[in-house]
């Protein structure tokens, strides 16, 4: 998908997107906030982010507005917080080709690059026009019962369908194309984008998928058969799963979006039409960024 690239050399609208956990965090948006207006930077706040902080006095300098307004008006947006809330921020503004720029208010933040105490001296290379774009698909899935759609969504990181919270498995049949791939029993199963590899997906033993990679991954969890081993397909295909025996179950859409679902249920999932653009600073390194996070090379304590 093609983002406007001349909007990324010369950004002049940013809206700040924002988890209020803490005082700092608020502090982090004023300032980035004040930054950003003294560079001649038009900067819209969130509403949800708005009301969250509860500091009026402070934000009344700067339009506070929803997601379809910032998807209308935003060159970009810059989320601030963990990537819970970079996850929101993709599903909201996907389809209106707004791109992201993640600081890191979290913890260990796979898709926030930028590191709290180095926001504002990022902002130059940002408004500068030298962040790397980055594109990241996305899935669609539509849940069908009795042959009418009762609900559809889009997932960055995955689409789990799981037994939900009583302890028996869910058992389910898997369709790719239309074709019959296995009945699974099992505790559920993640079908995951190269992004969420490394979410859940990493969690239950998935494979790690560099976002470049255009495949979607098939992660069984705690399968009663050892020999459902996690599959990677092809992003053009149809994946569906029909629920044919499970007490509780639903499905999530990355961890942030529940439904309940019923036996005879059919989840339908496919590579959606829309991307989102992630925008890395200057030399960003996806294995340097893994190497840190999952703390590869370290040396186990005490050797």
């Amino acid at each position: 998908m093609n983002f406007p690239f001349h909007s990324l050399l010369n950004p002049r609208t940013i809206a700040l997107v924002g988890k209020y956990q803490s005082r700092e965090v608020g502090d982090a948006l004023i300032m980035l906030a004040e930054y950003l207006h003294e560079r001649g930077v038009v900067v819209f706040i969130e509403r949800e982010t708005a009301e969250n902080m509860g500091r009026g006095e402070a934000l009344s300098r700067w339009m506070v507005c929803g997601f379809n307004d910032i998807g209308a008006h935003a060159d970009l947006a810059i989320v601030l917080g963990g990537d819970g809330t970079m996850l929101n921020a993709a599903r909201r503004l996907a389809r209106y080709k707004v791109p992201l720029v993640g600081v890191n208010q979290g913890r260990l933040g796979f898709m926030t690059d930028i590191a709290r105490q180095d926001m504002l001296t990022c902002m130059e290379d940002l408004l500068d026009g030298r962040f790397q774009p980055e594109s990241r698909m996305l899935l669609d899935a539509e849940v069908i019962r009795e042959g009418r759609e009762i609900t559809s969504n889009v997932a960055l990181n995955d689409i789990v369908v799981d037994k939900g919270a009583i302890g028996r498995m869910i058992e389910f049949e898997l369709f790719i194309n239309g074709e019959f791939i296995y009945n699974l029993r099992s505790d559920g199963l993640i079908v995951s984008t190269p992004t969420g590899s490394t979410a859940y997906a990493l969690s239950a033993n998935g494979p790690i998928l560099h976002p470049t990679l255009t495949g979607i991954a098939l992660v069984p969890l705690c399968p009663h058969a050892l020999t459902n081993r996690p599959v990677i397909v092809d992003d053009r295909v149809e994946i569906e799963l029909i629920i044919n025996h499970a007490d509780d179950p639903r499905v999530h859409f990355d961890g942030q979006l529940t439904l309940n679902l019923q036996r005879g249920d059919a989840i339908r999932l496919r590579r959606s039409e829309y991307s989102i653009c992630f925008l890395h600073p200057p030399g960003y390194s996806y294995f340097a960024m893994l190497r840190q996070k999952l703390q590869w090379s370290e040396r186990p304590k005490g050797t």
